[in-house]
């Protein structure tokens, strides 16, 4: 095989073309130079068949050129000159050519715009057919594909418009939903910051009201440190008395005896007359020393409490004659089922009603909320009447006075207030309590009034002397209610300690103590003869008791909810129980019917039947005061 072997390369001149010095003839060697010009020189090594290598010979280049030729050299040179003329100016008019071009954008054809038409609106067997109709007009000549027409900017524009305008709707209600999802959020907030706002002033209302309970408690308790250091001198100098009255004793008992023995002397002697005489005189000493002592001993304890001490402006507690003149005014069957109906509602306070009154001869009620207040209403129109307004917290009881002109209410800031309707105001405030005050009454007679209180006491207070006259301490835990028997000096209280006691009035002693239930009790209260006591507790068990023998002789179970109130008819055979099941329990002693009567949306708080039996009244959480008749 033939090899190829390196070349030398060099410029080539004149003499390289085959051009002679013609003086004819006239080159321009500087635009020739410009140009480069390679000849190759290419060494062929051949072996022939014997295997030695074959020696080519050099051709010159001159022998290429032939002198017919040579007239053609001008227009050669002519040739390289356009080429080179033309390799400068196609670039640069390319390079101007795209420097001032410009993008033009070709109008959209009417079948183009109809066929994406159809496509954006799906209907593609429409679309199918315009194919086949468009193909058949444009084969067959009818319609030229190229004179179809164009669609107008306009419409182009518009229809970028249109797509702004989309997308521009599309962000507002995207915004739209943020705000909308911003105002939720903030709403929800506000509310968080309110219930938050008023968890704070909850507590510190409560903080206040405990500060304002310390302050008082302290203020109160100093009061007592020169009383407790009195009481002590006052209880040594009684023991020292009492020690000395010992010795006295015994000296007159020594003495005694040996009159004795004298006596027995002289009777043998015949001086019996003077010895008798002595024996007299020296028991009416002991007498006397006897009266001594027990007067020291009751002011001893009369120093015990101020309630005992005595003052001119007291009342005087009447006399008990057993007589109620509202009894036997009353049939058996003076209360029917048939006539229990609801006869009125009224959205009567702005929270829960906790206790309710009836006055004692007109039809008129009286309610105490939560809310502070109290409203008074006529029965059965359920017009208010009159209402007011001054404790502090929430109003737990009420009561009417026996004549009817004044009330009583005691609240959860440890007072009992007296008001009257004639001077539309309240007169007088009692304050010797020191935890919140569960119930009121008055006594028949209208001198008394008896409080029951979580500081496990029943005071009764003197409305002529304006004082605490009687502390009743008995009960171990909180004191629920307190009433008196009509016409009577019998008070009878229930406790969260599960017992119902009774008290005499005069002496603030405790008569009996009845004992059955095994939750805390929220009321007990008298039927109209006095014979027997009904009581609730906080399971729903009901209990009448026989006041004589101190027994339970009915238990009626109305739980699991609440017994939060109980009444007897006047005419004694119905009880009505107020329950936490949102019901009145209304039973008939006699034939052990029970009927419930549903009408309270939540929690019944109060029963009462007035004392003519032609209504009863009821009052729950749900804010309503209903009347039954």
């Amino acid at each position: 095989m033939a090899t190829m072997a390196a070349s030398n390369t060099r410029d080539v001149g004149p003499k390289d073309l085959g051009l002679r010095n013609n003086s004819s003839t006239k080159i321009d060697l500087a635009n020739i130079a410009d140009v480069p010009y390679y000849v190759e020189k290419r060494y062929v090594r051949a072996v022939d068949e014997n295997g030695d290598e074959f020696q080519y010979e050099e051709v010159p280049v001159e022998e290429f050129y032939d002198d017919e030729k040579e007239e053609t050299l001008d227009a050669l040179i002519r040739n390289v000159k356009d080429q080179q003329r033309e390799s400068q100016v196609i670039p640069t008019t390319t390079s101007a050519s795209i420097s001032r071009g410009s993008l033009t954008t070709e109008p959209e054809a009417v079948d183009d715009f109809v066929r994406n038409f159809l496509v954006r609106m799906g209907m593609k067997k429409t679309m199918q057919q315009f194919q086949v109709e468009w193909h058949n007009l444009s084969s067959s000549g009818r319609i030229k594909t190229n004179e179809a027409g164009y669609l107008p900017d306009v419409v182009k524009h518009n229809e970028e418009l249109s797509e702004k305008m989309r997308l521009l709707q599309s962000e507002v209600d995207r915004y739209r939903k943020s705000a909308e999802k911003a105002r939720e959020e903030f709403i929800k907030m506000k509310k968080e910051r309110d219930y938050h706002r008023q968890h704070h002033n909850r507590i510190a209302q409560e903080k206040n009201n405990l500060v304002t309970f310390i302050k008082r408690l302290k203020s109160h308790l100093s009061t007592y440190e020169p009383q407790l250091d009195e009481l002590k001198t006052k209880y040594d100098s009684a023991v020292r008395e009492k020690m000395l009255y010992k010795l006295e004793r015994d000296k007159m008992q020594s003495e005694l005896n040996a009159l004795k023995l004298s006596t027995s002397t002289s009777y043998q002697n015949g001086s019996l007359g003077s010895t008798q005489s002595k024996l007299r005189e020296l028991r009416l000493k002991e007498e006397k020393k006897k009266v001594t002592i027990t007067d020291a001993q009751r002011r001893l304890e009369g120093s015990m409490d101020d309630t005992n001490q005595s003052n001119a402006q007291d009342s005087e507690f009447p006399t008990d004659t057993g007589n109620n003149p509202y009894l036997n005014r009353f049939a058996e069957d003076a209360f029917h089922r048939s006539t229990l109906t609801l006869a009125k509602e009224l959205l009567a306070h702005e929270g829960p009603i906790s206790c309710a009154a009836i006055h004692p001869r007109k039809h008129v009620a009286i309610t105490v909320s939560d809310d502070r207040s109290w409203k008074m209403w006529a029965i059965p129109e359920g017009d208010m009447i009159m209402k007011g307004e001054g404790h502090a917290d929430w109003v737990s009881g009420v009561d009417f006075h026996p004549s009817g002109n004044k009330m009583a209410t005691c609240s959860g800031d440890t007072t009992v207030k007296l008001w009257d309707f004639s001077q539309k105001k309240c007169v007088h405030t009692f304050t010797n309590h020191l935890l919140p005050v569960w119930s009121v009454n008055f006594h028949s007679c209208g001198d008394f009034i008896t409080s029951a209180s979580q500081d496990k006491t029943v005071r009764l207070w003197d409305l002529n002397s304006l004082r605490c006259r009687m502390v009743m301490r008995g009960h171990q835990d909180s004191v629920h209610s307190a009433e008196f028997l009509m016409f009577s000096n019998i008070i009878v209280s229930s406790s969260v300690d599960k017992t119902v006691m009774l008290w005499d009035a005069r002496t603030g002693l405790a008569e009996h103590t009845y004992a059955g239930h095994a939750n805390a009790c929220n009321q007990a209260t008298f039927n109209l003869r006095g014979d027997a006591i009904a009581s609730c507790d906080t399971k729903g068990v009901v209990k009448i008791w026989d006041v004589r023998t101190v027994k339970s002789i009915v238990t009626l179970d109305f739980g699991p909810y609440s017994a939060n109130s109980v009444s007897f008819h006047p005419a004694g055979q119905l009880l009505t129980t107020a329950s936490g099941d949102r019901t009145i329990k209304l039973y008939n002693i006699s034939s052990e019917e029970l009927i419930p009567l549903s009408s309270h949306t939540d929690e019944v708080q109060y029963v009462k039947f007035d004392l003519k039996g032609q209504y009863m009244i009821s009052t729950g959480r749900d804010r309503t005061l209903r009347i039954w008749s």
